[in-house]
């Protein structure tokens, strides 16, 4: 049985789990560059069963899973993934399951993108470093001002209660919030426009669907003040990023902190790249020591439990119905 083991960015895989422990004959390959084309990704996973994907760099839509034959069971790390195709993978017959995680990185991630682009640290680090000069910029602090959540699930909720102990004024809004929901996590629920209107720090909190996909656009970005920051942790579609790149262009927002795009990895000619006022993390939202261990050991049990035809996390359990599944090898 072969498994790929795909977009291992920081080359780390291999020490983050015991694959050891993989019963005989099981051949582990670990890729850590990124194909985007889908013709060399076909190629590359021609002869692999089992696949693992991390979070959703890698997409499986339909038209890639049918072009892999050998293909019987599909890992993603994490709870689940929005870019795999669920239903095309149970008509194929291919077992998708999933891992648990650890630790709060994405909730740290974002205080960490909040600090970094109002205190202007990257800037002052470089300068500091580079140019010899001693503090070029006059931060802004966070007591008393505005932080606007959309999304109030547990990120955002943690990310207020963060707020909270700054001394911020916390509000929030998304679409099935209730003013109790908001109460307890000590925030306030307002509407969208007000949301936009009167946050200071507007971070992103909600999960991508179908109903989020550009809930943040040009109308939302241009009620924004002129010195709010825009932050966004969960996926780069909820934002309209032509929009977005319009407003930082003509500095009609203060600017963005963003770990999350409509491109991953980013291109190397991406306007959001040569702006002076934005922050750029490449998706680390959950890149921890202890994220990544919890994620590689649930896929090293995912091929064990697959490979010996004992139960797995299964996301797609519809797969166990279907007449044509791709059991283990045996």
């Amino acid at each position: 049985m072969k498994v790929a083991v795909l977009d291992d960015y920081q080359s780390v895989a291999a020490d983050m789990a015991d694959w050891s422990s993989l019963p005989a004959g099981i051949e582990v390959t670990y890729f850590s560059d990124h194909l985007s084309d889908e013709d060399a990704l076909a190629e590359r996973l021609a002869d692999f069963d089992i696949v693992m994907g991390m979070r959703e760099r890698t997409p499986f839509p339909r038209p890639l899973l049918e072009r892999l034959p050998a293909l019987r069971c599909l890992i993603t790390t994490g709870g689940g993934n929005a870019s795999f195709d669920l239903a095309a993978a149970t008509d194929l017959g291919i077992t998708v399951c999933a891992t648990p995680g650890a630790g709060e990185g994405p909730t740290e991630l974002t205080w960490g993108l909040i600090l970094g682009i109002l205190r202007q640290i990257p800037q002052e680090d470089r300068a500091t470093r580079e140019d010899g000069k001693w503090g070029i910029h006059v931060g802004a602090s966070l007591q008393s001002k505005t932080l606007a959540l959309l999304g109030l699930g547990h990120i955002g909720s943690l990310v207020a209660r963060v707020g909270n102990a700054f001394g911020m004024r916390i509000i929030a809004w998304s679409q099935n919030l209730t003013a109790e929901r908001a109460a307890e996590c000590g925030a306030t629920l307002v509407d969208k426009e007000t949301l936009f209107a009167d946050g200071d720090i507007v971070s992103v909190h909600v999960r991508l669907s179908d109903r989020t996909r550009g809930l943040v656009g040009a109308h939302e970005i241009g009620l924004m003040k002129p010195s709010a920051i825009l932050v966004n942790i969960s996926r780069g579609p909820i934002v309209d990023e032509t929009a977005l790149i319009d407003a930082l262009q003509r500095r009609a927002i203060g600017g963005a902190a963003l770990d999350v795009f409509d491109v991953e990895p980013l291109p190397a000619n991406h306007p959001f790249l040569t702006l002076d006022n934005t922050l750029i993390t490449p998706h680390v939202g959950y890149v921890t020591d202890d994220g990544y261990r919890a994620f590689y050991s649930g896929v090293v049990e995912n091929i064990r439990a697959f490979a010996s035809g004992e139960p797995v996390r299964v996301i797609n359990p519809g797969v166990l119905e279907a007449p044509n599944l791709r059991g283990p090898a045996v």
